[in-house]
């Protein structure tokens, strides 16, 4: 059968060469009975490849089963492919037959096979190597003739170099590979697909057909489609519905994409950045860190007078510098301790000797070492916000970026 018509019976939309490949693999491989593994993103289609292999195989009649292996507890997935004795296990009341039983004859449809426990795909494989199986709570070999189809959304062979995955299994699925490509290398089927589900859900309920404008057709055109032919569907259905504008714009179109994804080859706004959310403690060091730079940049500057001592015409601005300095930065332990930076007691002649004496450097308060306990600084830091707003806790609580809440259970922690 030709990929087109294979196209007309089964629905499928596009000519992309990569899509009619991947046909073309499906329709040499379907008269066999060898196992094929299907990779693809989620939503590319891979269910309805399965469908294809099975429709056209010679055993079309029989059975056919899609199994989400990764919907199936562990406990109990043995239970479910290969059956179970009665009293097997706790509520196993009667014989049960797994799916490899009921479908013999026709085809089983493996989906998310990534997902099977390791103990699982020991038992899968020896059912696709010699047809035998052994149910849960028997020691009874049972036969079956089971075509297995596979399909992952993720790097098998990478699961497999981490032991997530059995190699062995791997190879004997891994026989004829099919990768369905993702819709972003499918651009050209982008809008075909697009026209085919509005015009299907516009029909379905009965609303005035949808047109794009040039602008949203390339929107539509150049996303990315993370969620592939089922993302598409999904908006189809939603413009169908919501909205009363037939014409659809970009910027109506901009806002069915999800907004986490919305940033994909898309020449789209960006908010703003989220406001940075402080806990007590990152304030804490926040202000101490931001004090320690103020001093290392004192120290250069004061090193620096020092080593250009003599030179009157730069001290004024070298003391209003250094002033200011001292009047951003309040000691810990002694707020009240000041800093002033006197005349130069001799200007003249002092570059060869350049000392500590030609700027007379005094303060107030008796210097003392700088306290570097938490509770300390915290406690200083809720009293100066309650002073600055006079006693106000709510006013306070904002200014130290915490709830008022919060601060009341501190000042009566601290014993404020």
């Amino acid at each position: 059968m030709e990929v087109q018509e294979i196209k007309q019976r089964f629905g499928i939309i596009g000519n992309s060469p990569l899509l009619n490949r991947a046909i073309n693999i499906a329709n040499q491989v379907s008269p066999t009975d060898i196992s094929v593994l299907i990779t693809g993103e989620s939503g590319s289609g891979k269910e309805v490849f399965s469908h294809i292999i099975h429709q056209m195989s010679p055993r079309k009649h029989g059975p056919f089963i899609a199994v989400n292996c990764g919907a199936i507890p562990e406990g109990t997935i043995d239970s479910e492919l290969f059956g179970h004795e009665k009293g097997a296990y706790t509520g196993a009341v009667g014989e049960r037959k797994g799916y490899f039983e009921t479908v013999n004859g026709g085809t089983i449809f493996l989906d998310e096979i990534a997902e099977m426990p390791l103990g699982t795909q020991a038992r899968l494989l020896r059912v696709l190597e010699s047809g035998q199986y052994i149910k849960v709570g028997s020691s009874k070999v049972e036969k079956t003739n089971v075509r297995v189809i596979a399909a992952t959304n993720v790097d098998v062979y990478e699961a497999v170099k981490n032991g997530k995955f059995r190699e062995d299994l791997y190879y004997r699925l891994n026989t004829v590979p099919l990768r369905i490509p993702p819709l972003r290398d499918r651009k050209e089927d982008v809008y075909l697909l697009f026209r085919k589900f509005t015009s299907d859900f516009t029909d379905k309920y009965r609303t005035p057909p949808i047109q794009l404008d040039e602008e949203a057709q390339q929107v539509l055109i150049n996303y990315s489609w993370p969620g592939n032919v089922r993302q598409l569907k999904n908006m189809a259905e939603q413009l169908a519905v919501l909205e009363r504008d037939r014409i659809i714009t970009a910027q109506t179109l901009l806002t069915y994409i999800p907004h986490e994804t919305s940033n994909r080859n898309l020449p789209m706004r960006l908010d703003n950045q989220p406001k940075e959310d402080f806990s007590e403690r990152d304030i804490l060091y926040k202000v101490l860190f931001d004090m320690k730079r103020d001093m290392v940049e004192l120290k250069k500057l004061v090193a620096d007078i020092i080593e250009h001592g003599g030179v009157a015409a730069n001290y004024s601005n070298h003391s209003q510098t250094i002033n200011q300095l001292y009047r951003d930065i309040e000691l810990p332990g002694n707020p009240e301790a000041q800093f002033t930076l006197q005349q130069p007691v001799n200007t003249v002649n002092n570059n060869s000797n350049n000392n500590v004496d030609a700027y007379n450097i005094t303060h107030d308060a008796e210097e003392v070492e700088e306290s570097l306990s938490l509770i300390e600084k915290e406690s200083d830091l809720i009293r100066k916000a309650l002073k600055k707003h006079k006693g106000k806790r709510k006013l306070a609580a904002n200014e130290l970026g915490i709830s008022e809440r919060t601060l009341y259970r501190k000042i009566k922690e601290l014993n404020l």
